[in-house]
């Protein structure tokens, strides 16, 4: 399973790559909000991420109707060549999808919380679903089953008349909470999960490590003492 990063933070990316296992960035316009930014300045911003990232960068369309979302699409994905648009799973999304998947632009379709929804958007020709887990353990429903569903008609899909070369989808795990999700995100077999940074984080410590750590330093310095 890859590791996207669900932030709009520079510092934040800048971190996660240089430990050299993160595979893209997934932003929205609340994480885009939540580092100050403007609206005159966020195409400039997600070049900057893109910059910063060797892999995919989800940038997400604001207009609800199909023709604004693809007027907004064309003009992300024209930002760098590893922009991934990011469409909500809508009527008028699965529409815009649609246009620009002919257009050969990446899509991730968002905001998914249902099997339905997910087989939509495959057979619309999106490159990436993302269903949310934490929202629906926010109403005390199971998240990770639903991913697990997702993920098993995903996996039973025929993409040989989808989108312009019959390319598959991969399912991201969204919404992730704490490493839990990322563990058993893996283990239904998600293609990626991404998470915020403080979840990362959280992913990368353990107190056995710490543990461990500390033990050979009092080791080592007996050795040196010797």
């Amino acid at each position: 399973m890859k590791f996207f990063l669900d932030t709009a933070s520079l510092e934040e990316i800048a971190a996660a790559t240089s430990w050299g296992a993160l595979a893209g960035v997934t932003t929205n316009p609340s994480l885009y909000a939540r580092v100050g930014g403007r609206l005159q300045d966020f195409h400039e911003h997600i070049q900057r991420i893109c910059a910063l990232v060797p892999g995919p960068v989800s940038a997400e369309v604001t207009a609800e109707d199909t023709d604004t979302m693809v007027v907004q699409g064309r003009e992300l994905a024209a930002l760098a060549s590893n922009v991934v648009v990011k469409v909500p799973l809508t009527a008028a999304g699965l529409a815009a999808t649609r246009a620009l998947t002919n257009e050969g632009i990446a899509i991730n379709m968002t905001l998914c919380f249902s099997v339905p929804q997910a087989l939509l958007a495959a057979r619309a020709g999106a490159r990436y679903v993302s269903p949310f887990v934490g929202r629906f353990d926010d109403i005390s429903e199971d998240g990770l089953e639903q991913l697990a569903n997702i993920v098993n008609a995903i996996s039973n899909f025929d993409f040989s008349d989808c989108g312009p070369n019959g390319q598959s989808v991969e399912v991201i795990a969204a919404s992730i909470r704490n490493p839990n999700h990322v563990t058993q995100a893996a283990l239904i077999g998600a293609d990626i999960a991404t998470v915020p940074f403080d979840v990362l984080k959280k992913c990368v410590e353990h107190p056995l490590t710490t543990k461990g750590l500390r033990a050979f330093e009092k080791d080592w310095e007996k050795v040196k003492q010797a």
